[in-house]
C-alpha cells in the first residue's frame, strides 16, 4: 500500500469513495481535505478498491477508516499489516458508530475505541437553522433583528466578489490581532485557499452586505444525499447578528434541499 500526498486529481474518485459511504463527517469531503492539506499534510492511497487517507501532524500518522464501495476488511488487514511491519501502532480518527461496530465484530481485541468530544462535528436540522425557532434560538434571533436595523442584503458568492470576500477577510484578521494565535493564522491561510480555489473546488458560498460592504461570508458544499457541510463562516465580530444572519441566510437560500446541515467541529 503506497500513500503519495493528495492531488487536486484526486478530487473526482475521492468524492466518488466518500459519496458511496455516505458519511456524515466533515472529513469526507475532497475539498476539506485538499483545503487542510497545508496543515495536516494529508496522503492517499488506493487499497482493495478503498480510499485510504493518512494525516501527518507533529510527527504523528493518523489514519481515516477505508472508504469506498471496495472491499474493507482487506484494506484493514493490509493496514494493520503494514502498521505492524513499520512497528508503529494503527491509529483511526472519525471513525463512527457504525465502524466502531464492524472493527469490534471483524476485529475483536484488536482496536481500543477511545471518543474526544472536542472533535465531534455539530450536525443540526436544516429547518430548524433556517426558521430558528423555540427558545433555543432565542438570543440568535433577537441578534438578527438587531441586524436587519440597518440596510443589509444577501449575496451569492461568485467569481463577480470572491476578491470583495477577500479583502474582509483581511480586515477580519485585523481586528483579531490581539487574540491572535497560530491556530488562527493556520485557518486564516486555509480560508484564503478556499476563496483561491473557490470554483475549481465546486465549492459554494454566500455573503452578506451591510451599507454595501462585505461584513460576512460563508462557504460550504453537498457532502452526502441528506446532508450539507459548512467548512467556513466569516463575520465582522463587532457587528451584532453578523455571524447569525450569514449561517441563517445561507442555509436557507442554498441548504433547503437537505435534511442536515453539518456545521463541522469547533477544536473543543
Amino acid at each position: 500500500m503506497l500513500f503519495r500526498e493528495l492531488r487536486e486529481e484526486d478530487k473526482e474518485w475521492l468524492t466518488q469513495a466518500f459519496w458511496e459511504d455516505q458519511r456524515k463527517a466533515c472529513e469526507f469531503s475532497f475539498a476539506n481535505n485538499y483545503l487542510w492539506d497545508m496543515v495536516y499534510h494529508v496522503q492517499v492511497a488506493e487499497c482493495h478498491g478503498c480510499a485510504i487517507l493518512r494525516y501527518v501532524e507533529r510527527e504523528e500518522t493518523v489514519y481515516v477508516f477505508p472508504c469506498g464501495a471496495g472491499d474493507k476488511f482487506a484494506a484493514l488487514q493490509e493496514m494493520l499489516a503494514q502498521a505492524e511491519e513499520s512497528g508503529g501502532v494503527l491509529k483511526m480518527t472519525g471513525v463512527t458508530k457504525e465502524e466502531t461496530e464492524y472493527l469490534q465484530q471483524h476485529f475483536p481485541d484488536v482496536f481500543q475505541i477511545e471518543t474526544d468530544r472536542d472533535d465531534y462535528d455539530y450536525i443540526y436540522n436544516t429547518q430548524d437553522l433556517i426558521h430558528l425557532s423555540g427558545k433555543k434560538y432565542h438570543g440568535k434571533r433577537n441578534h438578527i433583528a438587531r441586524f436587519k436595523d440597518t440596510p443589509w442584503a444577501y449575496e451569492e458568492m461568485g467569481e463577480e466578489n470572491l476578491e470583495e470576500c477577500q479583502q474582509m477577510l483581511a480586515i477580519w484578521k485585523q481586528k483579531r490581532a490581539d487574540k491572535w494565535d497560530d491556530l488562527m493564522e493556520e485557518e486564516y491561510h486555509v480560508v484564503q485557499k478556499a476563496l483561491r480555489e473557490f470554483g475549481r473546488l465546486d465549492l459554494q458560498g454566500g455573503l452578506i452586505r451591510q451599507k454595501g460592504e462585505v461584513v460576512a461570508f460563508t462557504m460550504g458544499e453537498p457532502l452526502t444525499k441528506d446532508t450539507y457541510v459548512v467548512h467556513f463562516e466569516k463575520a465582522f465580530p463587532e457587528i451584532q447578528g453578523a455571524y447569525p444572519i450569514i449561517n441563517q441566510q445561507f442555509v436557507e437560500h442554498t441548504c433547503q434541499a437537505y435534511a442536515y446541515v453539518n456545521r463541522e467541529e469547533d477544536d473543543g
